[in-house]
């Protein structure tokens, strides 16, 4: 028996699995790119120990990649057949695992929640559980979780830097950005090589309308980011809207090519298909054809996954992203069928999500087609009375942005100044830069006037 990193014990007789297991999970954490190879050589030092196992099936889990099922599987059954003398702590993990493979989310959650309650400086259940809420747009679970865990955790305590990195987050999304800013400025000068500080910080300096300022600090940051995972993608994508915000179309052009969808990238090689790679793609190419730029072929690889992916709503938001490269190459008959999988979907009631399914996703996904079909008054009737539902669909207020930029584009072209003047309102009130001086909303606060 050892322990992990702050004192919470492990079932191996390894010294080496249980270490491996403890920068696995700051790794994860960090978004590291070694972490699994750091997961396997835990299990390769012990391959009877359970939380290795545990880990690796949430790490696939967690990447929504239908091609992972069978070794999700393998990790869930490796895991399962050492619970019985495992720890209550360990027990749990693989319980939540269990349920969170066969979808029964709200159990996840549940068993979570008491595997914090008992060890709330249980590193990984904090990040698997904080992330899975985040995934299915439940914020304010998130904020909550970090405010009540938070007293459990102080700077002597490792993982405490990983920790600030989670709260800052919850945090940033709730709108404290300057609370936020603080703990995310401990966690980065504890470790540098955290991408995960590296996010949290872009996300505020775009908040608060900082474009200049966090164009030149990402910018500072890229020299660490060859070990990163294929979050690296996604701060390149933070800094192309930044740079939209600066007026800077041909560098983001040219950093779409070269960074955020360079198809001959290690990293893209390794996993094409990555969520997270295909919504940086798909969004920022809308973006660029709205302020007028040709983006001449770039859709028609992000089109070919999204045939691919027809059924899968492991992510949910993910499915309107992959609409929006379906309607840009014309593909009616994949969108009717990509419709109609979401529609069997929503009708599917023993699905944790056929709700959000039915009310959020597939209207997204229907304003995406007939937005791109010239049909704005239907994407008003579509997206107008979902606005405050769309943040379920998961993902960051900055991601999820691309929606109220579909709707007020189609709003101005179906002359309803009434739903335009609100949404510019709100982003008046809700932004310390005026409309007019930002990329996405510069043109609907002119035609205002």
């Amino acid at each position: 028996m050892h322990r992990d990193a702050r004192g919470l014990e492990l079932s191996t007789d390894s010294a080496a699995a249980a270490a491996l297991f403890d920068r696995a999970v700051e790794h994860y954490l960090k978004y590291h790119v070694d972490t699994m190879n750091l997961v396997n050589d835990a299990v390769a030092a012990d391959p009877g120990f359970v939380m290795g196992h545990c880990i690796r099936g949430y790490l696939m889990l967690a990447g929504a990649n239908p091609a992972h099922r069978s070794a999700i599987a393998a990790s869930l059954a490796a895991a399962e057949a050492g619970a019985a003398v495992a720890t209550k702590r360990e027990q749990r993990h693989v319980a939540a695992l269990s349920a969170w493979r066969r979808g029964a989310i709200g159990k996840a959650f549940a068993i979570w929640r008491e595997l914090l309650d008992a060890d709330p400086t249980d590193l990984l259940a904090v990040r698997i559980s904080d992330t899975t809420h985040f995934r299915f747009g439940e914020t304010q679970a998130v904020l909550e979780q970090a405010d009540r865990l938070a007293p459990a955790w102080s700077p002597g305590r490792p993982g405490y830097d990983c920790f600030q990195s989670v709260w800052a987050f919850a945090h940033e999304e709730a709108g404290d950005t300057a609370g936020a800013e603080r703990a995310i400025d401990y966690a980065y000068d504890c470790d540098p090589t955290n991408f995960f500080a590296h996010h949290v910080k872009a996300h505020i300096l775009e908040m608060e309308n900082r474009p200049r300022e966090g164009n030149d600090w990402l910018d500072r940051q890229t020299g660490y980011w060859p070990i990163g995972n294929n979050l690296v993608h996604h701060l390149w994508w933070h800094r192309a809207l930044m740079q939209l915000d600066l007026g800077e179309r041909d560098a983001v052009l040219a950093s779409y090519d070269a960074n955020i969808r360079n198809l001959n990238a290690p990293l893209t090689l390794a996993t094409p298909a990555q969520f997270n790679d295909l919504q940086n793609a798909t969004a920022l190419l809308w973006r660029l054809e709205q302020l007028g730029l040709d983006v001449g072929a770039r859709w028609d690889e992000l089109a070919d996954k999204a045939e691919a992916r027809i059924g899968d709503s492991a992510y949910l938001l993910l499915p309107p992203h992959l609409m929006l490269a379906l309607a840009a190459t014309g593909r009616d008959d994949a969108a009717a069928r990509f419709l109609a999988a979401l529609r069997e979907q929503a009708d599917n009631h023993a699905l944790w999500d056929a709700a959000v399914i039915k009310d959020v996703v597939l209207p997204v996904c229907q304003a995406g087609l007939a937005h791109r079909r010239g049909q704005h008054p239907q994407v008003v009737a579509l997206l107008a009375p979902r606005l405050d539902q769309i943040r379920l669909l998961g993902g960051s207020n900055a991601q999820r942005d691309l929606f109220r930029q579909i709707l007020i584009d189609s709003a101005m072209k179906a002359d309803r100044r009434d739903v335009v003047a609100a949404m510019i309102g709100d982003e008046t009130a809700s932004h310390a830069v005026p409309p007019i001086q930002r990329a996405g909303y510069a043109a609907a606060a002119r035609w205002l006037m």
